[in-house]
């Protein structure tokens, strides 16, 4: 071979390695220039995952992906990892202590994939968000999603109101063999609570881009009339109370004109759609029986005292990770039901982590609820979200999460991850401003 084909043959075997690099690289470069779409995507897997053995590690890859994706970048751009004492710290503990817990168990997919549901996920979500939320055009993408997202659960939950099932996607929402409520307006989430939670707060979240005329006209007068529906189809004693109470606080907590102006409508929407209800007898029924169910009351309270026996017990080492059920099913012979469930946050970390586990989650509840306290640091355009009057709404978003986790343990990874993205965005604006890089990939 001469001199010039073996020069020809190196060159070209260069030629296909550069290829080859851009082709892997190049996905990767995309993925580390728009983080926030990675980031709403994967929210959207979480929504959307399928109850199907076949996918379910689908929000596994997804979140990994993310965490990869916002992790070279900060690596690329030489951003350091953000830490907010008052949240991050309990945060350690919390894991820590549920960590340790499963490992000392036998290995069993469902403990860890409630675990990660339940802690893992959304703490890595309030982290990640804090680096990745933190211009005007990812704060404006992750708006235009919670619409979104909020316009098909209320066509949804509207749509199983007025038995318009063939409307429905996807179709395993009415599957009764999955997941319980099939009676209620469940959405993807497969229980009325956490549906009915997911409405409300992103209904706030709409109602604060209406005060800021970022939701108006046709789009702002659906959002009145459909989102009352929505919450009255989940059937549920508890997210009714929480979405009126909420309603009421926007009528007194808030000092946007604006903002209590829409309140109003949408007690006047609700009331009206109510009515409305009333007047078909077997809607009237229906919303009757269910205001007078005394039923699964009795088995909560019953589940409640037994609960609260087994805390007792062990009040400083609890019974451990997912233990809970199996220990109530041998405690409560007089009911025949398949599963046991607490249907109780609160109670569920007291009796599997003790107290140590109940301090840990207080100081992370009550670390979020100073994020909003705080005047933020960096501010955005006029109209931008979130601005300092969301904070005003803050307390509120809180507040309907820690009711509800009265009455459902909230393992449930997208209502979980949207709250902690939410205060991983507060958080990011109560931080000083990096200082930007003259190299590396534009933020």
């Amino acid at each position: 071979m001469s001199s010039t084909e073996y020069i020809s043959v190196q060159f070209s075997a260069y030629e296909t390695c550069c290829v080859a690099v851009k082709t892997v690289v190049r996905p990767l470069h995309a993925l580390l220039l728009a983080p926030a779409l990675l980031f709403l995507a994967t929210l959207t897997v979480m929504l959307f995952r399928p109850p199907d053995l076949q996918f379910y590690a689908l929000d596994r890859i997804a979140f990994l992906l993310l965490a990869f994706a916002v992790l070279m970048r900060c690596l690329v751009l030489r951003r350091p990892l953000v830490i907010i004492p008052s949240v991050t710290w309990p945060m350690v503990g919390m894991l820590c202590l549920v960590l340790f817990s499963a490992l000392s168990q036998p290995f069993d997919s469902q403990t860890w994939s409630l675990l990660a549901a339940k802690f893992i996920v959304p703490f890595a979500l309030f982290h990640l968000s804090l680096l990745v939320f933190d211009n005007p055009q990812a704060l404006r993408r992750f708006e235009v999603f919670s619409l979104v997202v909020l316009a098909y659960l209320c066509f949804t939950a509207v749509a199983f109101l007025v038995g318009a099932k063939a409307l429905i996607f996807p179709r395993f929402i009415l599957d009764e063999s999955l997941g319980i409520h099939a009676d209620r307006a469940r959405g993807p989430f497969l229980q009325a609570v956490p549906n009915g939670v997911s409405l409300t707060i992103l209904g706030l979240i709409a109602l604060d881009s209406f005060r800021r005329a970022q939701l108006r006209g046709l789009w702002a007068v659906l959002l009145l009339v459909a989102l009352p529906l929505a919450i009255l189809a989940t059937m549920t004693r508890a997210v009714w109370l929480s979405f009126a109470v909420a309603t009421f606080l926007l009528l007194f907590h808030t000092s946007s004109k604006r903002l209590r102006r829409a309140g109003l409508w949408l007690v006047v929407a609700g009331t009206t759609g109510l009515l409305v209800a009333l007047s078909f007898a077997d809607m009237q029924t229906s919303l009757q029986d269910r205001a007078e169910e005394r039923g699964p009351v009795e088995i909560r309270w019953g589940v409640y005292k037994a609960g609260w026996q087994m805390f007792l017990e062990r009040p400083l080492s609890g019974w451990g990770t997912n233990q809970m059920p199996s220990e109530l099913a041998n405690r409560m012979t007089d009911y025949h039901l398949q599963a046991f469930w607490v249907h109780n946050t609160y109670l569920e970390i007291l009796v599997e982590h003790g107290i140590v586990g109940i301090i840990f989650y207080g100081l992370i509840v009550g670390g979020l609820f100073r994020l909003g306290m705080k005047r933020p640091r960096i501010k955005y355009p006029e109209g931008s979200f979130p601005d300092t009057e969301f904070r005003e709404i803050w307390p509120i978003i809180l507040g309907v999460y820690v009711f509800n986790a009265t009455f459902v343990v909230m393992n449930y990874q997208f209502v979980n991850g949207l709250l902690f993205t939410l205060a991983g965005m507060l958080a990011a604006q109560n931080r000083t401003r990096p200082q930007p890089r003259k190299y590396g990939i534009a933020s």
